[in-house]
């Protein structure tokens, strides 16, 4: 199973992530990750989504995602030609006792502590799947009482531009 991630240039109008979310769901394709925002450019969201298959299958996701009407453009993120990220945010039980502990596994993660109160800790980690993922492994021994994970999110490296106002976008 291959990954792809595509950055997809959309019109910021109602009903856009619902139309590209259903392209996805009518023909049994399952979206891994998702996140849209809006963009520098006016009227211009980003949507980046994540889905795995074979190479025949993301081919014809991407096909289908630049037949919608709402689509400006499309762009393939490759790992080696671009930065990836998530946030996550985690509540943890923290007594006295495990307070310390936790503390130390946070700093050794560059990870945050945004939030303390006499019973828990709320942390905060950005960085790629195996930073978070392994963050989470290391605070497996702890109740973790809830996490808020987003969408991955990536830009290309240099001076790629992956805009609409870009030569490659226009």
């Amino acid at each position: 199973m291959e990954r792809l991630v595509l950055s997809i240039l959309v019109h910021n109008s109602a009903g856009v992530l619902s139309r590209v979310s259903g392209l996805f769901s009518r023909r049994g394709y399952n979206i891994d990750s998702l996140s849209v925002g809006t963009t520098n450019t006016d009227g211009v969201s980003r949507i980046t989504v994540v889905a795995q298959g074979d190479h025949q299958i993301l081919e014809q996701i991407e096909k289908q995602l630049r037949k919608l009407e709402d689509v400006i453009e499309i762009f393939a993120l490759a790992d080696k030609e671009a930065v990836f990220r998530e946030l996550m945010l985690i509540k943890v039980e923290a007594t006295h006792k495990t307070r310390a502990d936790i503390v130390a596994i946070v700093d050794i993660f560059r990870a945050k502590i945004v939030d303390v109160s006499p019973e828990s800790l709320v942390i905060e980690v950005t960085g790629d799947s195996t930073k978070i993922n392994g963050l989470l492994a290391m605070l497996d021994g702890f109740n973790i009482v809830e996490i808020v994970r987003t969408g991955l999110s990536g830009i290309s490296r240099g001076l790629n531009n992956l805009d609409i106002n870009s030569e490659e976008g226009q």
